[in-house]
């Protein structure tokens, strides 16, 4: 039987969305009700971490254990499973924002979010 190792990190990742996703369908974080919104958030940082993690790797400052990744890589060696991790955390993140928000904004005072 083939270990699931290199699933790992996926596993990990996935277990991180299915954990919050209550936070936008039971207490209405609306994080994924605003794609755009979402984007604009995610896209600079996961470029930004993106970036450095490929010049990390091939300065041999960092490397990932195969055993614990798919094998995906993306372009300059960058493993799949490290650019979800730079969507899928501060997704999680900002579902947990969002839902204290709302948790403790009072009711009868929460002004209308665009």
């Amino acid at each position: 039987m083939k270990s699931i190792n290199h699933l790992q990190y996926l596993i990990v990742l996935a277990l991180c969305l299915i954990g919050t996703l209550p936070l936008e369908l039971v207490i209405g974080a609306k994080v994924y009700r605003k794609p755009l919104r979402l984007a604009i958030s995610l896209i600079p940082i996961a470029l930004l971490f993106s970036l450095f993690d490929i010049y990390s790797i091939h300065a041999n400052w960092w490397h990932y254990a195969k055993r614990y990744v798919s094998g995906v890589t993306l372009p300059g060696k960058l493993p799949l499973e490290e650019l979800l991790f730079f969507l899928i955390i501060p997704i999680c993140a900002l579902l947990t924002y969002e839902a204290v928000h709302v948790l403790l904004e009072p009711r009868q005072k929460r002004p209308t979010r665009r």
